[in-house]
């Protein structure tokens, strides 16, 4: 008999076990029991969901070459890039794919092993650029006695966007001051340059002024007059938004359903470019990933215990029928992140640019808000015949390593090589920016004796 009910027990325990895996499998959300090891930093998130990078396999280097490419295919691209695939499948450099098979992000970012990942996700030694560049004091005699584990130092290169450290483009702007004469930002663009965007569907918002008279919410349905207030004095009042441009939802040829709280889907509609950009970035990538929104509880950087509950959408930030811009750009950002750059920021010099601009002591762009930086305006082709300035909502794409930062938010306002010592000054970026570097970063003065190096050698022909 106490036989019996061991083994009764031991099914029981075999079943539920089973049956745990088997839902885990098939349709939980969250899978990370089976992973091998912590995933970084930036792919915690959809760790949950094996499947977001192993489609097919768990050892086929080209199908999960596909699933980082879906994701970052294009930062992969000149001149995005500084090595992208195209440089390793030209056959004059075929012999150095021997010694680093440069092809596949999985040569360098390998997830699961955190006791060798680096701060950039880099799992290689940080000595590895000498299988390529091993002789580079023979082409730069200012790099001479340098150790290849200090390339990636900041200030000097970075593996993948490179673009504000080449040499040509240190001496050309090697001598500019601290601060430039002008500083602003660019301007938004997106209502000037509506009529030439062919994704937009005009046919059903014909760009034309709203009034609460024309609004089109069912028949029946209350609408506050606080409601009817904020959506009249937005930007989708003026160019024709409705109502139901919004909270109707469905498939092109269904019923549409009224949604009383819509999401980035209805948002997409019209602002494509930005949604795809939002879902890159550590904001949205579980939407990409078919998981639950992002919750500021699932981020690593200190975060606000009241907010730990909010659902990062596009609304979140830019708040239902308001949708202030002005909000967006700092009080959005500050109601959750809780971090020491972060808490610094209202006193930071930044903040009080942002407060005369708000005040309207200053011109529009000329503020600095937390979205100036980590969202910022950049001109992008968006079509074959169309090139806008589009804000970037994938906050990441300038934030690791942030030298990325200087070209497309630094140079706005400063210039280069106070750019360069501000952001490797660790100490500074954490008191956002408030004082001056006092570190200072060789990359331009060596820029400058290569350069009058190469003058000497060539006559006087620039780089």
């Amino acid at each position: 008999m106490k036989h019996s009910k061991l083994w009764l027990l031991w099914l029981t325990m075999i079943i539920i076990s089973i049956t745990t895996l088997s839902y885990l499998i098939l349709e939980g959300e969250d899978k990370s029991v089976f992973t091998p090891g912590a995933m970084t930093g930036g792919h915690h998130q959809i760790g949950v969901a094996c499947d977001a990078c192993h489609t097919s396999s768990f050892t086929d280097e080209d199908e999960m070459q596909k699933a980082c490419e879906s994701c970052h295919g294009d930062q992969r691209q000149k001149p995005f890039d500084s090595h992208p695939q195209s440089k390793f499948t030209d056959p004059r450099n075929a012999d150095r794919l021997e010694k680093i098979n440069a092809l596949y992000c999985v040569t360098c970012h390998v997830e699961h092993k955190p006791e060798i990942t680096q701060k950039t996700g880099l799992t290689q030694p940080l000595d590895f650029c000498v299988h390529c560049h091993q002789d580079i004091a023979e082409d730069r005699p200012s790099h001479a006695g340098m150790g290849f584990e200090t390339c990636a130092s900041a200030g000097c290169h970075n593996y993948h966007n490179n673009r504000a450290l080449y040499t040509d483009f240190l001496v050309k702007h090697m001598h500019e001051p601290e601060t430039l004469d002008k500083q602003v930002v660019p301007a938004r663009e997106f209502a000037s340059v509506l009529e030439e965007i062919a994704t937009y569907p005009h046919d059903r918002y014909p760009v034309s002024t709203l009034t609460a008279k024309d609004m089109d919410a069912p028949a029946g349905m209350s609408v506050e007059k606080e409601l009817m207030h904020d959506w009249e004095s937005t930007a989708h009042a003026r160019s024709g938004v409705n109502c139901s441009a919004c909270h109707l939802q469905g498939q092109e040829g269904e019923d549409k359903v009224w949604v009383d709280h819509p999401d980035h889907r209805s948002c997409q509609t019209c602002h494509d470019v930005e949604v795809t950009q939002f879902q890159q970035g550590k904001h949205g990538m579980r939407l990409k990933s078919g998981l639950s929104a992002m919750t500021p509880a699932q981020a690593r950087l200190p975060m606000k215990e009241d907010a730990h509950a909010k659902q990062l959408n596009c609304n979140t930030c830019h708040q239902g029928h308001a949708y202030k811009l002005e909000t967006a750009a700092v009080e959005a950002c500050l109601g959750c992140h809780d971090d020491q750059h972060s808490l610094a920021y209202k006193d930071s010099p930044h903040y009080t640019l942002w407060e005369k601009e708000m005040q309207g002591d200053l011109p529009a762009g000329s503020g600095v808000s937390c979205a100036s930086c980590h969202m910022p305006r950049t001109s992008i082709d968006v079509s074959d015949w169309l090139r806008r300035v589009v804000v970037q909502h994938n906050q990441n794409a300038t934030l690791v390593p942030n030298e990325k930062m200087i070209r497309p938010v630094c140079m706005s306002c400063h210039g280069l090589p106070f750019a360069i010592d501000a952001m490797a000054d660790t100490d500074l970026v954490q008191r956002n920016f408030k004082g001056k570097p006092s570190v200072h970063i060789n990359s331009v003065d060596m820029a400058e004796q290569d350069n009058n190096r190469h003058l000497q050698e060539t006559g006087g022909d620039a780089f």
